[in-house]
């Protein structure tokens, strides 16, 4: 439990001095497919200190990698306060220098949310009351036959078992190291389903598992041919140190994973362009790959691919930069939000940050290409950048800003300048949404955003050995206030 918790008790005490009624600001408003989004600006921030050590004995880092809100937690209190739990994923460890022998795990957090509206800036400590964070318990998780997973580099692959494809449960190619016969992750998203089980993403393969709720593999989804990395030779190269000569990039795998609930159709989308779409070079790797598969009856049938589109993501102004997308979520009528960023601020190279926004866009009049001549790799989408003419692809507009120094300097924080604990961290990498059942604004949601620390911390500990990375980088936790149109009335959202 942090030791931020018994301040809880304080807050809620002090909750009627907060103003129920939003004091007006220039909130952002955007328009697609005709209808109005508006970003109403952050209401809450908090924090997991760097050196948070989970039940295993493990630093807590990277949870910012990957998260989902826990099905049936949300809820609001008599007070005004609302509470749930998260689902954090980290991705493959503390890996500085060299990959590791990481385990992959899921935690869960419970949370308690006391939005924060005024315009009159808090201090940072003030503004980390407005959410409090309280660790529950962690799950590892393992593969076939009970073998733990790990996450050293995918340096080889294992043979895919017998009756692949055609039997619902048998894994394709497994990306593992050259050392140990062990599936190897470096999990990037996240969605919880109903049954209590769990669909991941991960930047190796680049596949999607299916993981039930006590940690054992169920199932693997691996994406079409133009997805997957070779080499020169035709053979499958998993290894993230590495570009292959197609396929996803090195470490620009499935970052993004999100659901439509309703209609059961899993998303994922790769980090930026494959190889043979421009990817490998920041200044023409924006047009990236969506896909969308049928995951209505997992349990007797293959998860299908059943769509498949391209999202073009935003580049900088100075040097026409792809800013890569750290996750989606999928919000209705073919819209979702992109969380696309450059990796500087607290844990990057430059305090200063360009970009960090979840933006949207949508796939309504975008061109599907699945099942076409694009999912062999043979046939790139846009050679060095250029989209290919035939293809109309997502729209895509700008929307929610992280690094707006008014809204930062509401709650403590800032973006440049010193690198100091109040500095927004650098790599944001997760959203989940949540209503905020308001009757005067039915359409309102909270947005949940997660860093990923890279488990830098000055007392941190991997594998049980103490490490020193040089600084402290807390994992940051971000809630901004949203209307959104189009999210469902039997969306994951809605019925939390």
């Amino acid at each position: 439990m942090f030791a931020l918790l018994p301040s809880l008790l304080l807050l809620l005490i002090a909750q009627t001095h907060c103003s129920p009624v939003r004091i007006k600001r220039d909130d952002v408003k955007v328009s697609l497919d005709g209808q109005t989004y508006i970003n109403k600006g952050i209401v809450g921030f908090g924090v997991i200190p760097s050196d948070f050590v989970e039940s295993t004995g493990d630093t807590m880092g990277g949870i910012g990698s990957a998260v989902a809100l826990k099905n049936g937690s949300w809820r609001k209190l008599e007070n005004g306060t609302f509470t749930g739990t998260f689902i954090a994923h980290p991705d493959r460890g503390y890996n500085v220098y060299t990959t590791i022998d990481y385990q992959a795990r899921q935690h869960e957090i419970d949370f308690w949310l006391n939005p924060y509206e005024d315009d009159e800036d808090l201090s940072y400590d003030d503004a980390k009351e407005t959410l409090i964070l309280s660790y529950v318990n962690t799950t590892l998780q393992f593969e076939r036959n009970g073998a733990k997973t790990t996450g050293l580099d995918a340096t080889s692959w294992r043979a895919a078992e017998n009756g692949y494809p055609s039997l619902v449960f048998a894994d394709p190619q497994m990306p593992i190291p050259l050392s140990t016969d062990r599936l190897t992750l470096d999990i990037e998203g996240i969605v919880a389903n109903a049954d209590g089980s769990f669909w991941i993403s991960d930047e190796y393969g680049p596949y999607i598992y299916r993981f039930s709720g006590d940690g054992n593999l169920i199932q693997t989804i691996q994406p079409p041919a133009a997805i997957l990395p070779y080499d020169s030779k035709g053979n499958l190269s998993f290894t993230s140190d590495d570009d292959p000569e197609t396929g996803r990039g090195a470490n620009a795998g499935f970052e993004g994973l999100t659901i439509d609930a309703e209609n059961q159709i899993l998303y994922a989308m790769l980090q930026s362009a494959t190889i043979q779409d421009g990817g490998g070079d920041k200044t023409t790797s924006r047009y990236t790959r969506l896909v969308a598969y049928d995951v209505s009856d997992v349990s007797s049938e293959r998860p299908a691919l059943v769509g498949e589109w391209v999202v073009p993501l935003p580049i900088s102004n100075s040097k026409g930069k792809t800013r890569a997308s750290s996750e989606i979520l999928f919000l209705g009528q073919g819209v979702f939000l992109s969380l696309s960023r450059d990796g500087d601020g607290k844990g990057g190279d430059d305090t200063e940050s360009k970009y960090k926004q979840a933006d949207l866009f949508t796939i309504a009049a975008a061109t599907d290409i699945h099942g076409d001549k694009y999912d062999d790799p043979e046939n790139p989408i846009a050679e060095d950048g250029k989209l290919n003419d035939d293809i109309t692809p997502a729209e895509y507009v700008s929307f929610v800003d992280y690094i707006d120094d008014d809204q930062l300097a509401r709650f403590g924080l800032h973006n440049a300048g010193d690198n100091d604990a109040t500095l927004i961290d650098a790599k944001w990498e997760s959203l989940a949404i949540a209503p905020v059942g308001d009757a005067d604004f039915p359409n309102d949601y909270f947005l949940f955003t997660l860093a990923d620390n890279d488990f830098i911390s000055t007392h941190g500990i991997s594998l049980g050995v103490p490490f020193d990375a040089g600084d402290d980088v807390d994992n940051q936790f971000l809630v901004f206030r949203v209307t959104l149109p189009v999210v469902s009335e039997n969306s994951l959202a809605r019925v939390l």
